[in-house]
């Protein structure tokens, strides 16, 4: 009994370690294959003799992601100015008139603005709402409010919000229920992340309230 115990303790230590080391290597590894498959396409339009210096470049692990973050910086720091930003008009430009590319560019641009945007509302609350039925509860975070005609066609207040799945909250549903159906949660956005993941085996601890001290007496 006492070694099940034991091996379940350091199972609880080592398995975030490990999962966390996982996917940073797995990011890793995409970021160094993408680098290296640039230089392959790369070494076919460079001239035969003066491309030793990408050979060198293939020998050196860590780039991809060095690049990647450099990149990064480089652009948020030029679309930063009035310049930066006449650019990124010509480019949305571009990309909005091209068949089919339109839709996933556009579609992908607007998704990703609410995400990180600073003064956006998406995911910053986490919630409870009767899910797959009445009756049945589960958490999940809000997206916005419906707008235009879908907004005409409910009666009174609704509330867009994603449904995870548990334990790959990657993959959910995207429902509006009504904002009368909805709990709202204290708990911060990574307490039910946390919950989620652990299918409720870890509970997120209880914000306690302010000790109050009772007035002094004169």
């Amino acid at each position: 009994m006492h070694i099940k115990k034991h091996l379940i303790a350091g199972l609880l230590v080592w398995l975030p370690l490990a999962i966390t080391v996982w996917v940073l290597t797995w990011l890793y590894g995409v970021l160094d294959g993408v680098f290296v498959g640039l230089l392959g396409a790369l070494g076919t339009v460079v001239p035969v003799g003066s491309n030793n210096w990408i050979d060198t470049l293939r020998q050196y692990h860590g780039l991809g992601v060095a690049l990647m973050f450099f990149l990064l910086l480089a652009t948020g720091a030029f679309v930063s100015n009035v310049t930066g930003r006449w650019w990124v008009r010509q480019w949305d430009r571009l990309f909005t008139n091209i068949p089919i590319v339109k839709s996933i560019y556009t579609s992908v641009k607007k998704v990703s603005n609410t995400l990180f945007s600073s003064n956006g509302n998406a995911f910053r609350k986490a919630m409870l709402v009767p899910f797959p039925r009445q009756g049945c509860w589960t958490i999940a975070f809000q997206t916005g409010v419906p707008s235009g005609e879908v907004a005409e066609l409910l009666d009174g207040e609704h509330l867009s919000v994603y449904v995870p799945t548990t334990p790959n909250p990657t993959g959910g549903y995207f429902i509006i229920v009504a904002k009368s159906d909805v709990r709202e949660l204290n708990m911060s956005v990574d307490q039910a992340l946390t919950y989620l993941i652990s299918m409720g085996a870890v509970v997120p601890e209880e914000q306690l309230p302010a000790l109050t001290l009772p007035p002094s007496q004169p």
